[in-house]
């Protein structure tokens, strides 16, 4: 009571820390029209002017921060024709003050970005802007790095496939763009290095994260490792994954999906001991047998090919459980992979060993200052204060929100589910109303597609296993009465149009397709630039994907 009767006279903590920020706001406005009369080479001169200020004479960021966003705002108007709007300012500042913006999808977190990146590349320690993909690493480097370009500043973008040369390249430039994966292994791989000069990475001085939620909540404790080949052979996988189909679950062995693990029962331990004529499984002799055994048990209890993994080209290529993509070149370590390829009857590869490891949680804590950016923050606010110690500051949309969030519905079956969202697409299809359907995995995907083909209706499929029709597809998904099935690997960053993407359907004809983000979000254009009347809605079902 205590608690609503003070938020009703001098607001909520979020409202009271928006007003703090409503000043800065002002000075950023105030300084425009000076701004606006600066001749083009008079930017990086300025730019230049604060970095000497700022490294030589120690002047304070938060005293440069008003002339630097309205100097960045100025120049995207000039190179992009975009301003940036009162709300991108104060996200811009929240990010700047390492704490975490929420902002609506479509208020444009990327040009949001730029403010706060401009000014702390003042200080010449480096600046990395992290994303979720290689994709938009580089579609938001080569956007906003012309920005970066028109105030003399230099940006760099690590993406899969570079060399040290390139990589430390791009480290060494004022602002860097790059996949969470990228930062986190170029950090292993520098640590493996036996000479400093050699490293491609220099200090950990700033980061934002961009869809903060996923990479530092989600993905936390999601390991990154480095292996190099066992010396131990593996040829009793196939052995041991002969006799894994005769264990029976809850008699032989229980398993917890949550953790991901397996135990053997007493009953089940003795069956193996008599089918391997072993006199006790549990020797130090047969350590390594047992741990055959329990890799081999999880291989075919807990990972299911279609939603862990998929077989390809006589490959098991591992899909991110996050994004949905496949991931070539990725393996499971202490012999899980091994134990997949036995049950598929695929190749058996060499069994790796960790060499190097660690989590995206404790590389990001690494960081002198950290913040960043997601439409979805708020409900995770305590553990990111807790962990990471990162306040949470709500962004006021530009515009009112028009779009109504319907209520989940929940049903008692797949069927039931499967049947109510077939009847409501076949609805939306008849008046037009284009639909982007998501799904937890590439087998549910498939699974409602050839339910759709049996109602005759038209669609598309967006999956792991159509990365290159991926461009096409999200670009089109607004076209009238399009029905777009995808995995939440689809569509994050991307322009999703009322009528189709105009831009895509010409570079059909003129050039190739570029590749395109990931994670489907049907809840509104990009960039706050426009509104459009949508509905959104969850339809689940009382099982563990809940």
């Amino acid at each position: 009571m205590i608690e609503w009767i003070t938020n009703k006279i001098v607001g909520t903590k979020n409202e009271r820390e928006l007003k703090k920020l409503r000043p800065l706001v002002d000075a950023v406005g105030a300084l425009e029209p000076q701004m606006k009369k600066l001749e083009d080479a008079d930017f990086p001169r300025k730019i230049a002017e604060w970095k000497a200020q700022v490294q030589e004479n120690g002047r304070p960021l938060d005293d440069v921060l008003p002339e630097a966003f309205a100097l960045t705002r100025e120049a995207a108007v000039r190179v992009l024709g975009m301003r940036h709007f009162d709300v991108q300012i104060i996200g811009g500042a929240v990010l700047h003050q390492g704490r975490i913006a929420e902002m609506r999808t479509g208020e444009g977190k990327t040009l949001t970005a730029t403010l706060p990146c401009v000014l702390n590349a003042l200080e010449g320690r480096g600046v990395h802007v992290v994303t979720v993909n290689d994709y938009l690493a580089r579609r938001d480097a080569e956007w906003m790095g012309q920005i970066y370009h028109f105030l003399g500043l230099e940006y760099g973008v690590v993406v899969h496939g570079l060399t040290d040369a390139e990589r430390k390249a791009a480290y060494r430039a004022d602002i860097t763009y790059g996949q969470n994966n990228e930062f986190g292994f170029d950090y292993l791989r520098d640590n493996m290095k036996f000479r400093l000069q050699d490293y491609v990475q220099r200090e950990l001085n700033f980061a934002i994260v961009d869809e903060v939620d996923s990479i530092l909540i989600d993905e936390a404790r999601t390991p990154l490792i480095i292996s190099g080949p066992a010396e131990k052979p593996a040829s009793l996988y196939k052995e041991i994954d002969a006799l894994i189909p005769r264990l029976v679950e809850e008699q032989d062995y229980t398993k917890d999906e949550k953790s991901r693990t397996v135990s053997l029962t007493d009953e089940g331990i003795e069956k193996l001991e008599k089918l391997l004529g072993v006199p006790n499984l549990y020797d130090p002799a047969e350590i390594e047998t047992l741990h055959h055994i329990e890799q081999a048990l999880r291989a075919h209890a807990l990972y299911k090919n279609e939603v862990d993994y998929v077989v390809k080209d006589g490959e098991v290529i591992i899909v991110d459980e996050h994004t949905g993509r496949l991931m070539p070149g990725r393996r499971w370590s202490d012999g899980l992979h091994q134990a997949i390829e036995a049950k598929e009857g695929v190749p058996i590869q060499q069994e790796n060993q960790t060499l190097a490891t660690i989590s995206f949680q404790n590389y990001f804590r690494m960081y002198t200052k950290l913040s960043g950016m997601t439409g979805t923050a708020a409900t995770e606010a305590e553990e990111f204060q807790k962990i990471y110690g990162l306040d949470v500051v709500v962004v006021p949309t530009n515009k009112p929100m028009i779009r109504k969030d319907h209520e989940d519905v929940v049903y008692k079956t797949e069927r039931e589910k499967f049947n109510a969202v077939l009847d409501e697409l076949e609805e939306c299809q008849k008046r037009g109303q284009p639909v982007l359907v998501g799904t937890a995995s590439i087998a549910k995907s498939e699974v409602l597609s050839a339910l759709m083909k049996k109602r005759g209706l038209k669609h598309h499929v967006l999956n792991a296993k159509q990365h290159e029709r991926e461009a096409h597809i999200v670009a089109q998904a607004g076209r009238k009465g399009a029905i777009t099935i995808s995995t939440n690997m689809a569509g994050r960053g991307t322009d999703i149009l009322l009528g189709g993407n105009p831009e895509m359907l010409a570079l059909d004809e003129v050039g190739p397709e570029p590749e395109v983000p990931e994670d489907g979000d049907p809840r509104g254009d990009r960039a706050g630039r426009g509104r459009t009347k949508g509905l959104a809605s969850e339809v689940r079902r009382r099982t563990r994907e809940v």
